[in-house]
């Protein structure tokens, strides 16, 4: 199905915008711009008319203008008024500029002088035009075809107000002259909407904010394909209309993304599915630069999590990851919701580990995946949906993961004796010696509770005795705690869904604001 919409396209150079189309099919959100073109007749270029006129004596040349050299813009045709001289012709347009006026050239003409020239240059008025495709926006244009018009002259010739030249001129014949008409085999002209770029949707992604800053743009957004092309700044007229093809572009882009996964998973060993990818942007920290954000493309697959500069598109892509890390040792943690009414929420991930940030982040729909050595990627997407999205895909995988793999084992000590620390879906925790392999403890998962550790390699964990009901602590210490600690959680976490899936699904707190709106 294809959606239609206006929109204006803004240029950060000029500081303009100007109308422009868009046409959004499955796969590919295509830009149109208004042109004249020649549908009949001789075979003359459109990009450059002349056109006789003949002032009559009520309505004179039929048409108004707007703009001037003193604003940077052509004088461009504002009005064509129905079934006066310039309609009559057929070969004029609302948005055409004027070039010449009697083979005096007016394209560095200011507003006045234009005026001046065509309304005293006598009974027939031979003008050269050429379609402005990109007409800035200030100058009102209307979009649709020619029609009748109640509103006239201003009075003043502003730029920004029509100039009627649909009065009489100074006219040197007082006698009707002939109306304006089109002489047979001259050429026929239409305006019509005409692709200008075309914006392939696979891999592609969708910007909000200016270049690296937390300034989100207002009605407005970027769509960037994966070859880099941009559709440029997209501005709307309101924020419902930005919202409405916001979502529409993004679920295009999504569908597509589960299709490239699909054709991907096909080459893919059962235990190496994709299980979701895509854009977010990434806080750059410990940087004094203005790029605050940078583009980065996350997958979930098989075991691990990868952070990619490009997407990859072959298989031998996946090699080239910025970062990889086991999922078993990665924390989730939503960060933050921008609820209905303007407020944050601020949100933990079920059985999150405690750690306070200091972020003083302006944007909404961020998440946090901690790796180890107390490291953190911090992130941010663009839309609510695809928050809860990475937050079901990372708990599913994180989970996969777990009952894939079923045991982690990890080298530490206490008291200078070697041991080695087994977490095991099945069994729970085990503690051996690493040289005799003789178990020192072991307990459920159910009956740890509770642990602290010192945020650098040494923690204690608390276990309830079954027999004695009594509190045992057992210290141990780690080259890389973090990691421990992420796959402790991970394990739990799994085991309780595996139990009661129900319950982890109450937790997530980016679907239960998705279903509440």
């Amino acid at each position: 199905q294809t959606k239609t919409g206006i929109a204006l396209l803004y240029d950060e150079v000029s500081k303009n915008a100007y109308d422009v189309r868009l046409k959004l099919t499955k796969e590919v959100l295509t830009i149109q711009n208004q042109d004249v073109i020649c549908v009949g007749g001789s075979d003359h270029s459109a990009n450059h008319r002349t056109v006789t006129l003949r002032r009559q004596p009520v309505g004179g040349l039929g048409l108004s203008i707007k703009g001037g050299a003193e604003h940077k813009v052509p004088v461009v045709i504002s009005k064509i008024f129905k079934d006066q001289a310039a309609d009559q012709t057929g070969m004029l347009f609302i948005g055409d500029a004027i070039i010449q006026v009697n083979g005096i050239n007016v394209e560095s003409a200011t507003h006045e002088e234009v005026v001046h020239l065509l309304r005293n240059a006598g009974d027939e008025v031979t003008i050269t035009v050429q379609y402005l495709r990109e007409a800035p926006s200030f100058l009102k244009l209307p979009l649709g075809s020619p029609g009748p018009s109640s509103d006239h002259s201003s009075g003043t010739s502003s730029p920004l107000f029509d100039s009627g030249l649909h009065l009489n001129g100074n006219s040197t014949n007082t006698a009707p002259s002939s109306p304006s008409s089109p002489i047979a085999n001259e050429p026929k002209y239409e305006k019509r909407w005409l692709d200008t770029l075309s914006v392939p949707l696979s891999m592609a992604r969708i910007s909000r904010y200016k270049a690296g800053t937390d300034k989100l743009r207002s009605n407005a957004f970027e769509v960037l394909a994966l070859d880099g092309v941009s559709t440029g700044i997209l501005q709307f007229y309101t924020a419902q209309e930005s919202a409405d093809w916001l979502r529409a572009i993004s679920t295009n882009i999504s569908d597509l993304t589960l299709q490239n996964m699909k054709m991907a998973n096909k080459c893919c060993s059962p235990s190496d599915q994709v299980i979701h990818m895509g854009w977010v942007n990434e806080r750059l920290e410990g940087t004094d630069s203005s790029q605050l954000y940078k583009f980065k493309f996350l997958a979930l697959k098989g075991s691990s999590f990868y952070i990619f500069s490009t997407p990859p598109v072959s298989t031998l892509d996946w090699v080239r990851a910025e970062k990889i890390y086991n999922l078993c040792e990665v924390l989730f943690k939503i960060h933050k919701l921008w609820l209905a009414d303007d407020c944050w929420l601020q949100a933990n991930f079920y059985l999150g580990i405690h750690q306070d940030f200091d972020f003083e982040d302006q944007r909404p729909y961020c998440f946090s995946v901690m790796v180890g050595h107390g490291k953190s990627h911090y992130f941010n997407v663009e839309l609510g949906n695809e928050l809860a999205m990475w937050e079901k895909s990372f708990q599913r995988a994180i989970f996969l993961e777990v009952q894939r793999t079923g045991s982690k084992t990890y080298m530490c000590s206490w008291q200078g004796d070697a041991l080695c620390f087994t977490v095991d879906f099945a069994l729970g925790f085990t503690c051996f010696d690493s040289k005799t392999k003789n178990v020192l403890w072991r307990f459920k998962f159910s009956q740890l509770k509770g642990s602290s550790d010192d945020g650098k390699t040494k923690v204690k964990l608390l276990f309830q005795n079954l027999e004695t009901k009594q509190i045992e602590t057992k210290e141990l210490e780690f080259q890389d705690l973090t990691a421990v600690l992420h796959c402790i959680h991970s394990f739990i976490a799994a085991k309780v869904a595996s139990v009661d899936p129900v319950f982890i699904d109450s937790q997530s707190i980016a679907r239960k604001y998705m279903y509440s709106n």
